[in-house]
């Protein structure tokens, strides 16, 4: 679905499979077949994993607002903004993905300029606030913490620790200069609020930290 809007194409008639991968290779946004071992779909496939998580993170932050009502003192309940949080970042997370299959050494400016991902900084700034929010309302972190505190804090760390791992394969790709910086550095911002936001759904799952005890 991602490549097909990317491309401008039409949803009618758009069949799931094609079978022009059954050869080992995957086409760009720019028409470039490669290798799907090729980094960009390494790539592609840790941030489309990532955001497959948060869906999850999201099914279960959702869960947890209906069991804890809806407004709390003093206006709107901070936790019934971390679903529609996540919602957007999944699709911050599409358009990066566009960025990513839209190689800067292969494509064409247009192509380029369409695909171009967070510019001026925005998307990156807002997750920002939205952690300062959260955090502020946060017990000061004095211990390593467990990936723990109920369903909604665990799949939290654990689109963390997939983040991380699509920082990762994102950052070769930046260096080369095949994609832009803004694409990594979203996805480095993201993982800390991922990390914030699971420590808050833990507190307000009356869950709270778990520390890391050393033997």
């Amino acid at each position: 679905m991602m490549r097909v809007r990317a491309l401008g194409m039409s949803f009618r008639g758009f069949k799931i499979y094609t079978r022009t991968g059954d050869k080992g290779t995957s086409s760009l946004f720019n028409g470039e077949r490669r290798r799907k071992d090729d980094h960009v779909f390494c790539a592609l496939g840790d941030t489309d994993e990532l955001n497959a998580a948060i869906g999850i993170a999201r099914g279960h932050c959702e869960a947890l607002c209906s069991s804890q009502g809806a407004v709390g003192e003093g206006g709107a309940d901070l936790l019934l903004l971390v679903p529609p949080q996540l919602d957007a970042v999944q699709s911050r997370l599409l358009d990066i993905g566009s960025a990513l299959a839209t190689p800067v050494s292969c494509s064409t400016e247009a192509r380029l300029q369409r695909a171009k991902f967070d510019e001026g900084g925005r998307s990156t700034t807002e997750l920002e606030a939205w952690m300062d929010a959260l955090d502020a309302q946060l017990p000061p972190l004095r211990n390593f913490i467990l990936p723990s505190g109920g369903a909604a804090s665990a799949s939290l760390h654990l689109a963390r620790a997939i983040c991380r791992r699509a920082e990762r394969a994102v950052w070769p790709l930046c260096l080369d200069g095949e994609c832009d910086g803004s694409t990594a550095q979203y996805l480095n911002r993201l993982s800390d609020y991922l990390f914030v936001s699971a420590r808050y759904v833990a507190m307000r799952s009356g869950r709270g930290d778990v520390a890391y005890r050393k033997e």
